[in-house]
């Protein structure tokens, strides 16, 4: 499933607020998005047509909830484009965000950490 950043955005909301409206989402976004309620209402629809989310019925309005957790959306996204950009190759990724960058110490005792678990799973 391929998420624009529009998308990335409404879903991001309903993330942050797992049980929510098209309308409190418009709310949450209108003054950094300028977005006018329906353009909202219309990506959310469309979320549920790509089955990002599931919404339900209550009452007058639908409430709205992600049918994907956030971490299975971002690994999706991640191996997109490893793939699309890198040929499938992880290195190719690490090497690119890795490159002429300084890693503060606990940015590199993360990764240290990381490639240690990785190699004990060989």
């Amino acid at each position: 499933m391929h998420l624009s950043d529009a998308e990335w955005r409404v879903m991001s909301e309903v993330w942050r607020h797992p049980s929510t409206t098209a309308r409190d989402v418009h709310t949450a976004l209108a003054a950094e998005t300028e977005w006018a309620y329906s353009t909202v209402k219309t990506m959310m629809t469309r979320l549920v047509e790509k089955g990002a989310l599931e919404s339900v019925r209550d009452g007058k309005q639908n409430v709205f909830r992600a049918a994907i957790p956030q971490e299975a959306a971002r690994a999706l996204a991640t191996s997109t484009l490893v793939e699309r950009v890198f040929d499938g190759a992880l290195g190719g990724l690490f090497q690119h965000l890795l490159g002429g960058r300084k890693l503060s110490k606990k940015d590199l005792a993360t990764v240290q950490q990381l490639l240690a678990e990785q190699e004990k799973r060989r």
